[in-house]
């Protein structure tokens, strides 16, 4: 056994070190097929579901794409040639059709070569506005429905830095704008400017609970990059072009009109800026505006957000959630914490919901308080609203429905949000006189659509609410044979109408509407499946047991031509998975696979390598449980060895798989699974760890679902860091990065430190990072490097 492994490890290298230098390369003729296909379309639908909307475009970026230039500002990263997000995903076509049209129709007068993002029908759903980037910045265009043609509003100046540039109003027939300011200051280039001193940073001794935040500010020189980039002038432009200004030069966040479109609500981002939080935790301020631009009320001042008191159930003090009531002219509803926003705190009542009627003469009104911390609220079509609450430490949450004449509540969901088997689902909503969604609610009924998982299988539903006594009626349940259906929306409850999506591993999802009385389906679309090469690969959700009793579940596919009675053949395995952190062995094994989910491969996933002869367990269940009073983490490594066995176990026992060519991988927090896994057992020949974190004393203030600092638990930091252990790996390993990784946490750093540590105590590694990649893979190139290097050590370290 020793002598094998040795050969083993000299092969992988003698490989490797061919590898150097090495210019992009694609996969294997089997995974090329799969992974270089045509993305179907995607669809849209106004609320009434008579239009449709079929965006295309490209399967993937390219490297060209990613090799834009690019500003990383308080969070933000933006191109500021054109002033949009630089990992904005463009469509370059649109199709559209009524919905009982057999024929889509091409829109005519598009831009040329065409970057088409932030989509939205007009009030009356009469036009489809989108904006367009150019080489030089972001234009609006609108689409006449009815005529299917397209035209160019304005020119290439407006500002998307902080998100879509313009607003509907309510005539159907404008625009609010934002733009960029006239005689707008140059950006700095600070490679170029002597700095004028040091970057100095204060604490004033307050605990705090900041977690690892990317692309912050860092110096004056970003400081007054991101007040430049992120100023707009706001205009009121019509559809024939013409301009008005509204208001003048500032940070504008957010600008939302009220339901009856009389008042506009506008947040300002304000300074002083941070070095250690990003802009979502910067000072702003937010007044309410009159329709002729007149400042009618201050209605929120938040000041400089850089002290948190731990805990994922803690929140900032002042008001929080401020939006326009949907079902009121005019009336803002907020809510403000009672315990100070810290959850260590012992009261009866952690947050109290206030509305605030237009134009802010009286003082607001006390609506709700909740014991636990606020989570939303959703407003009807009738006098009633729904509150929901939650803590995250329980998993608890609750809903209730308030009656907003007697001011009556009655809690109707009360449950652990992990438990999908209760799931209530959501409720159907339609829009109402203010062209706001609100829960739909008729004669004193309510409509619940959900995803049905239960412990013998999914079956969605659609279920009727009594408004006055909460009890349901179960109108519909789905039992497609040999496919899955999801329920999208009711088109019309006392017709039994409904539109629904259908799909099977072989099906690719395509439109249906649907009649539940007569159970008659008719197609909206018909998209084909653009990966006929594995439509016969073999699936099934397999359920075993973990050493401790708990429930897993994954879904495992096997080679098409795969003999599973005679069984001769021992294939290697891969196996794909994530960690979940749950409260409790119960919810921790439920199961939300489904067998006829349509198999799609992508770059995230195994499933590929069915083609080349490989046995795959996809979405392995990987939970990770602390009850009572433990926490999850206090057990992650025994826990993480558990289920790893118990998946190897389960598919050996099927007699499928030889148990000595299993691999693992895992992107994020599955990365850093798969290096824990091959540290701390013996039961994998190799590893894949994609994008991940691996010193966790880099993210002292919680990391994932872990809320203690490192000064709390130093032991189970260390223990749970593949680096701090990085001595004990002497598994195969090929680790993959984005060489700008922008995710909280997962910096480029924390692989390329592991490696070098790998590297030097002579551990068999590899590194590979994508150029200009971020936390998720975009560009063709690099997806395609990507697939092409697993197979590589794939084959070398585990079929060979």
């Amino acid at each position: 056994m020793k002598i094998k492994l040795t050969i083993c490890l000299l092969a992988f290298l003698n490989f490797y070190e061919a590898q150097e230098n090495i210019t992009y390369q694609k996969p294997s003729a089997e995974i090329l097929k799969l992974a270089d296909y045509e993305r179907p379309p995607s669809v849209l639908m106004n609320s009434k579901k008579d239009w449709v909307v079929f965006t295309y475009r490209p399967t993937y970026k390219t490297l060209e794409d990613l090799n834009q230039q690019e500003m990383k500002l308080a969070g933000l990263r933006i191109n500021p040639v054109t002033n949009i997000s630089s990992s904005a995903t463009y469509s370059n076509n649109l199709k559209i059709r009524k919905i009982n049209d057999k024929n889509e129709i091409q829109v005519k007068n598009l831009p040329a070569n065409a970057k088409i993002t932030y989509l939205s029908f007009s009030p009356d759903e009469k036009k489809l506005a989108f904006t367009n980037t150019t080489s030089k910045g972001v234009e609006l265009w609108v689409v006449d429905m009815e005529t299917a043609s397209a035209k160019k509003i304005t020119a290439d100046n407006l500002n998307a830095n902080l998100g879509s540039p313009y607003t509907w109003y309510n005539d159907s027939q404008s625009f609010l704008i934002r733009t960029l300011p006239q005689n707008r200051p140059a950006l700095i280039d600070a490679s170029k400017d002597l700095p004028t001193g040091p970057i100095v940073s204060t604490a004033d001794g307050k605990v705090s609970q900041n977690r690892t935040y990317q692309d912050l500010l860092k110096n004056p020189q970003d400081e007054k990059n991101f007040e430049v980039l992120t100023a707009s002038d706001v205009y009121n432009v019509d559809l024939a072009g013409n301009l008005k200004k509204i208001k003048d030069q500032d940070m504008y966040s957010g600008l939302s009109f009220s339901p009856d479109g009389n008042y506009l609500m506008a947040t300002v981002i304000k300074k002083p800026f941070s070095y250690i939080v990003p802009l979502n935790r910067f000072p702003s301020t937010t007044t309410v505006y009159d329709a002729k631009g007149n400042a009618v009320k201050v209605v929120n001042e938040v000041p400089l957000n850089e002290i948190m008191p731990k805990g994922f159930s803690s929140v900032r003090t002042g008001k929080r959630s401020m939006g326009w009531r949907s079902d009121m002219p005019a009336t803002l509803s907020y809510v403000e914490a009672l315990d100070g926003g810290d959850q260590s705190k012992s009261v009866d009542y952690r947050d109290e919901v206030f509305t605030w009627e237009a134009p802010f003469s009286s003082a607001p009104k006390s609506f709700f308080k909740t014991k636990q911390r606020y989570e939303g609220v959703s407003w009807t079509n009738d006098h009633y609203a729904v509150v929901s609450e939650g803590w995250y430490d329980t998993r608890n949450t609750k809903s209730y429905l308030v009656d907003l004449n007697s001011g009556e509540s009655k809690i109707f969901d009360d449950r652990n949000y992990q438990d999908v088997y209760s799931d209530p689902g959501n409720f159907n909503t339609a829009k109402n006189q203010y062209g706001r969604f609100v829960i739909d609610m008729k004669g004193g009924k309510t409509y619940l659509i959900g995803d049905g998982f239960t412990k013998d299988g999914q079956h969605p539903f659609i279920d009727e609410m009594d408004v006055k006594s909460l009890k349901k009626k179960r109108l519909y349940t789905s039992n497609v044979k040999n496919g899955k259906e999801e329920i999208i929306d009711i088109l019309n409850a006392s017709k039994g109408e409904i539109l629904t999506t259908q799909q099977s591993p072989s099906l690719y999802p395509n439109y249906f509407k649907k009649n539940i009385k007569s159970n008659k389906a008719e197609a909206v679309t018909t998209f084909a499946n653009p990966f006929e090469s594995i439509k016969d690969v073999y699936k099934e959700v397999i359920t075993y047991k973990r050493n401790d009793g708990v429930t897993l579940t994954g879904t495992l596919y096997l080679p098409a031509n795969y003999d599973r009675k005679a069984k001769t053949e021992k294939l290697p395995l891969l196996i794909w998975a994530y960690p979940t952190e749950y409260k409790d062995k119960n919810t921790a094994g439920q199961n939300t696979q489904n067998p006829n989910d349509f198999t799609f491969p992508y770059y995230g996933s195994f499933v590929y390598w069915t083609t080349k002869g490989y046995a795959v367990l996809d979405d392995a269940a990987f939970p990770i449980i602390g009850e009572g009073k433990t926490e999850p983490n206090d057990t992650f490594i025994p826990q993480l060895v558990a289920n790893a066995e118990a998946a190897i176990n389960a598919v050996d026992q099927l007699g499928y798989i030889d148990k000595k060519k299993v691999a693992v991988g895992g992107h994020s927090y599955g990365a850093f699974m798969t290096a824990n896994l091959l540290t701390h057992s013996k039961l994998f020949a190799c590893g894949i760890a994609r994008s991940g974190a691996y010193n966790r004393t880099l993210t002292p203030f919680g990391f994932q679902s872990e809320q203690r600092n490192y000064w709390d638990i130093p032991e189970i930091y260390n223990t749970m860091s593949p680096f701090m252990n990085a001595d004990k790996m002497k598994t195969p390993l090929l680790l993959v990065h984005g060489d700008a990784d922008n995710n909280p946490g997962t910096f480029t750093l924390q692989t390329e430190r592991y490696f070098q540590a790998l590297k030097n105590l002579g551990a068999p590694v590899k590194m590979v990072l994508l150029p200009k990649e971020s936390h998720g893979y975009a560009a063709k190139e690099n997806i395609l490097h990507l697939l092409w290097e697993q197979d590589q050590f794939l084959e070398k370290c585990l079929k060979k």
